[in-house]
């Protein structure tokens, strides 16, 4: 069967609907995870017409809606990669903004285009495309350790991204 690549998420500003779905072929949000204490994680979603930031809890049961139940074709699935890794090695010259004779399809933004650490000028590709041999079975501590050193971090399916965030070590 063939895995749609869009997937719906609500409360997302760029809706026409009531509900806030929207169905996107990619969605970055951060997840911060302050250090010491035990506040809740904030997720920062530049998109989400939630307050902002909200706590994983609640934005996982209102964006992500993992109790909805959806067809087969439409697995979430959420690539996790530490902050410090991400800045060092995405690369993104905008190229999915451009149609296929080279015309812009959205105004890009106004900062330059990103280029990774070693130069690298995209990679984007890398970092949307997920295999279903990527995602991880369990969250164990070799998979969290995993996420701040490898470069496209690692794969969960959306039933594991609480889970991932209240084992990770602040």
């Amino acid at each position: 069967m063939k895995r749609n690549r869009h997937i719906p998420l609500w409360h997302q500003k760029a809706s026409q609907r009531a509900d806030g779905v929207v169905l996107w072929d990619y969605h970055v949000i951060c997840v911060q995870r302050k250090k010491g204490g035990d506040s809740p994680c904030l997720v920062w979603d530049l998109d989400s017409s939630l307050p902002f930031p909200t706590p994983l809890a609640p934005y996982v049961s209102e964006t992500i809606q993992p109790s909805f139940q959806l067809f087969s074709e439409y697995q979430r699935f959420f690539r996790i990669v530490h902050a410090p890794v991400f800045l060092r090695c995405f690369a993104s010259d905008r190229r999915h903004m451009k149609d296929s004779a080279g015309n812009w399809i959205a105004q890009p933004p106004a900062y330059e285009p990103i280029v990774a650490e070693d130069k690298t000028e995209h990679n984007l590709n890398e970092y949307n495309e997920i295999r279903a041999a990527e995602v991880s079975v369990n969250v164990e501590p070799d998979l969290i350790n995993a996420v701040y050193t490898n470069k496209l971090g690692v794969v969960l399916s959306e039933n594991q991204l609480e889970e991932f965030f209240t084992q990770v070590s602040s």
